[in-house]
């Protein structure tokens, strides 16, 4: 089983976390996340339970591109086209190219788990 590890930080945090890794003055541990949103409504947006559902019909169904996803979802391609991009973003999508140019949307993990500091 694939997890993807997902944090929250605020700007200032991110940036100072990623120039500290540039410095070689942070290295970062073995099960940190690899991912961070600014907030949990962020987080709550692209996970909503629509786009949770999308990914498990993703996972199960294995499209072989996103005009067929759509006809599976009944959702508007260009829609789609929109959610996926931002979910690749995260790594909660691949988005590979088929033949002609096709985008092959795959789900890379089985499971998101949320590392939320209450410190």
């Amino acid at each position: 089983m694939r997890t993807l590890r997902i944090g929250i930080a605020d700007y200032g945090q991110m940036k100072e976390r990623t120039l500290a890794i540039a410095r070689g003055d942070y290295r970062p541990a073995k099960g940190e996340p690899t991912v961070w949103f600014t907030s949990i409504e962020s987080f709550a947006k692209v996970l909503s339970e629509r786009n949770r559902e999308l990914l498990m019909l993703i996972a199960q169904e294995k499209p072989d591109s996103l005009t067929e996803l759509a006809l599976l979802t009944g959702r508007n391609k260009s829609n789609l086209s929109r959610t996926l991009k931002t979910m690749s973003r995260y790594g909660l999508v691949e988005l590979d190219k088929g033949q002609r140019g096709r985008l092959i949307p795959q789900v890379p993990y089985d499971q998101v788990r949320l590392d939320l500091s209450l410190l």
